[in-house]
């Protein structure tokens, strides 16, 4: 998956996050696979978006992976 794609992606999220905080939970799980493509496809993953998860996983009190 071409990188601009997984912004893009990446973006929609946040725009989900914006306008239906009721569901953060799957934004979250959401971020955490395309951080994870990100990372398998050796991109680097942006630092907002790594922080964004690790936010959104302690609010949302979900333990550590």
């Amino acid at each position: 998956m071409p990188y601009g794609d997984i912004k893009t992606r990446i973006r929609l999220f946040l725009e989900m996050a914006t306008h239906q905080p009721e569901d953060l939970h799957e934004l979250q799980e959401s971020l955490r696979k395309e951080l994870s493509v990100l990372k398998a496809q050796g991109l680097p993953q942006p630092d907002d978006l790594v922080e964004l998860e690790a936010q959104l996983e302690k609010d949302l009190n979900i333990p550590g992976r």
